[in-house]
């Protein structure tokens, strides 16, 4: 494999961290949104990732492609409020499926990944210079 081959799977996987950094992101902004803009509560999203080889010859080296955003299907959080103007009969609120402390876990494991791509982009690039640097010796 060559060294170019190495910006082509950190770039993507630079890309797909970054629309899920974007997903988490989006999704503690509403960890407390009873009602999102359709009515009915926020629903947590997640991204999908796929891995896509780089060439048939070495299916085991691929590059990673985000291939949909889904909506969680957890069922919603009942939260006991019966002053709230959304409360039902019973004095629930239907909250958003979204649990804090997994996203921020994701949020973590996001920028870490996503650290490692740029890692992983900077010392190909300086082997790549050390490599040019022998030939003008």
């Amino acid at each position: 494999m060559s060294l170019s081959k190495v910006f082509d799977i950190a770039g993507a996987g630079m890309t797909a961290q970054s629309m899920r950094l974007n997903v988490v992101s989006s999704n503690i902004a509403n960890v407390d949104s009873a009602v999102s803009s359709n009515g009915d509560p926020y629903k947590g999203k997640k991204v999908v990732f796929t891995a896509i080889p780089i060439n048939k010859e070495t299916p085991q080296v691929a590059t990673v492609r985000v291939t949909a955003v889904v909506e969680d299907q957890s069922p919603a959080r009942m939260v006991y409020d019966p002053k709230h103007p959304l409360a039902d009969a019973n004095g629930y609120i239907t909250m958003p499926n979204i649990n804090p402390v997994e996203e921020m876990t994701d949020m973590i494991s996001s920028a870490r990944s996503y650290q490692t791509n740029v890692e992983m982009m900077n010392t190909a690039k300086s082997l790549l210079q050390k490599t040019l640097s022998i030939g003008q010796q």
